[in-house]
C-alpha cells in the first residue's frame, strides 16, 4: 500500500470527524497504548468524543454544527455543564441538554431533521427528554456506516 493512499485515508477519518492533525496524533498516540487493536481503538475514541455523540444522539445536523452546541454551553455530561467538544464520554455517562437550553430551535431542529435516523446501539435516547446514556463503548461493528480503513492510517503512523 502506497504513502498517498494511507494519506488519504488519515484525512478522510480527519474530516468525517473535524478533528485537526494534533487532536488526531494524540488520538492515534493514546489508542496505540491502550490494549487492543490500535485501529479500532483509534475509531472508538473518536466516536466517544462529546461532540459526535451528541451528533450521534440527533441533536446536531452534523458535527461540526454538534461541536458547536458543545461549545456553547447547551450541553450537561452527568449533570454537569461541559462545554468542551473533545471530552470523551465513559460507559454510563448520561449526557443531555440543559434545562436552560431545551427550548434552543438549533437544537429542536436538528432532533426533528434527525428523527427518522436511528441511534447507534451503544447509546440510549430519550429524544422528547433531550437526553441520552453511554451504555457500551462503541465497536467498529457498529461503525459500518463509514467506510474507511483504519489499517492503513496504523500502518501511515508505525513507519
Amino acid at each position: 500500500m502506497g504513502y498517498g493512499l494511507q494519506l488519504r485515508e488519515k484525512q478522510k477519518v480527519r474530516r468525517v470527524y473535524g478533528v485537526l492533525e494534533a487532536q488526531f496524533r494524540g488520538a492515534y498516540d493514546k489508542a496505540a497504548k491502550t490494549k487492543g487493536i490500535t485501529g479500532d481503538n483509534l475509531m472508538s475514541s473518536l466516536e466517544r468524543r462529546l461532540d459526535s455523540v451528541i451528533y450521534r444522539m440527533g441533536f446536531g445536523t452534523s458535527r461540526a454544527q454538534s461541536r458547536q452546541i458543545v461549545g456553547h454551553g447547551h450541553i450537561d455530561v452527568n449533570g454537569r455543564k461541559c462545554n468542551i467538544p473533545s471530552a470523551q464520554v465513559k460507559q454510563g455517562d448520561v449526557i443531555s441538554v440543559r434545562e436552560s437550553s431545551k427550548n434552543n430551535p438549533t437544537i429542536l431542529a436538528a432532533r426533528d431533521a434527525t428523527a427518522h435516523a436511528p441511534a447507534p446501539n451503544w447509546i440510549d435516547v430519550d429524544r422528547e427528554g433531550l437526553k441520552g446514556r453511554v451504555t457500551s463503548l462503541p465497536q467498529r461493528s457498529d461503525l459500518v456506516q463509514i467506510q474507511l480503513n483504519e489499517q492503513l492510517i496504523v500502518e501511515l503512523y508505525s513507519k
